[in-house]
This record gives structure tokens, C-alpha cells and sequence, in this order.
């Protein structure tokens, strides 16, 4: 299907605002200079956007590839299904950038505080809400206890996640893939065990 010059104008303006959000920092980086770059009319972007923060959060949401609907994870494999959501990653192809426009991102937040909260929501919940509906499905088909505690559950399966991305210094590409190693350690502390298994380990 052909893009609509519409579309293409909406991608411009978001390339051209990352690269200008992530050299001269969200604050020096005015609308004007926006549409300069992206040879979109200043009309044109508050049309699609009310002010910078709403560009700057659409750019968020992009350069984390939060505008790609996810793939739906049922296999009726409990821990297959939480290690494909512990290994989901952000798009290769926008790496640099992303490495270039967080840490200003960061320091926005400080400030300010209600885009911080969006950003994290955005940024933090999909993974969430997608493991919790794992762990919820465990629950309901009896591989995972009853009383699972979900909020300590969720803890314990994106706390090393969370450690590589903080502490690694590697090259995105070369980052040890934790997620099936994670989801293995979780289901062996927390599966119940199949009622075949079990019956037959009491029989030896």
C-alpha cells in the first residue's frame, strides 16, 4: 500500500525530532527548528501534535517501538510464554538513537514529573500487563499456585531484565538474552507440578 503524503510528513517530523530531542537536549530543541528540519510546516505539526511534551512523548513511544502492536503470547507453555515476553526488545534498527535520546529523556523527567509518570506507563506497563496475563493463565490452568503473590511474581521475573539493561555496558546486539533463563528459574520455584509427574515421582 502506498504511504499518503500525510503519513510520510508524521514520520519526518518524528525523525527530525529525535535527532534534534537527542543533540541539543528537549528544551533547545524549539518547534521551529522541528519544522525546519523535517520541511514540515509548523501548521502542519500542531495540527497532529498540541505542543512539544505530546511530540516528544510520540517520539518516546517510537524510538521504543511502543507503536508496534505485540504479538500475542498463548502457547499454553507456561514458561515459553514468559520467556518470549522477558526476551522482547526494542528495534535494532533504532539502537543508536535510543542510546542517544535516553539519557536526555531522563533528565526531562526529573523535572518533569507528570511526563516521567507517563513515561513510565508507557514504557514499563506493556511488558507488565503482558507477563501478568502469562502468569494470570497459569493460574486459572493450575500450573502456577492459587495464591501467587503476582506483584513479588513480577518482581522476581523483571528484576534481572532490569539489571542487564542498567549495568551492561555491551552493545544492545551482544546483551546476554536472560528472558528463558529467567522464565526457567521462575517455573522451577513456582510450577506445580503436573499431577502425572507428581504422582509418578511418589511412586519411585
Amino acid at each position: 500500500m502506498a504511504r499518503t503524503r500525510s503519513s510520510e510528513a508524521h514520520e519526518k517530523v518524528i525523525r527530525a525530532a529525535l535527532d534534534l530531542f537527542g543533540e541539543r537536549g528537549i528544551d533547545g530543541a524549539s518547534m521551529d527548528a522541528i519544522a525546519r528540519s523535517s520541511g514540515v510546516s509548523k501548521a502542519t505539526i500542531y495540527h497532529h501534535w498540541a505542543d512539544k511534551e505530546a511530540l516528544l512523548m510520540e517520539v518516546m513511544v517510537f524510538v521504543n517501538g511502543l507503536d508496534r502492536k505485540p504479538e500475542n503470547v498463548d502457547t499454553g507453555d507456561l514458561c515459553g510464554d514468559l520467556a518470549a515476553v522477558l526476551s522482547r526488545r526494542p528495534p535494532n534498527d533504532l539502537d543508536a538513537e535510543r542510546r542517544r535520546i535516553t539519557p536526555t529523556l531522563i533528565a526531562y523527567s526529573a523535572v518533569h514529573p507528570e511526563f516521567g509518570r507517563a513515561w513510565r506507563q508507557r514504557v514499563t506497563e506493556p511488558p507488565r500487563a503482558a507477563l501478568r496475563s502469562v502468569l494470570q493463565r497459569g493460574i486459572e490452568h493450575g500450573r502456577l499456585p492459587h495464591d501467587l503473590d503476582m506483584d513479588t511474581a513480577l518482581a522476581l521475573l523483571l528484576g534481572p531484565m532490569l539489571y542487564v539493561h542498567i549495568f551492561s555496558k555491551d552493545d544492545p546486539h551482544h546483551r546476554p538474552d536472560l528472558g528463558p533463563s529467567v522464565a526457567e528459574a521462575f517455573c522451577r520455584a513456582f510450577a506445580v507440578q503436573p499431577a502425572a509427574a507428581h504422582q509418578k515421582s511418589r511412586g519411585r
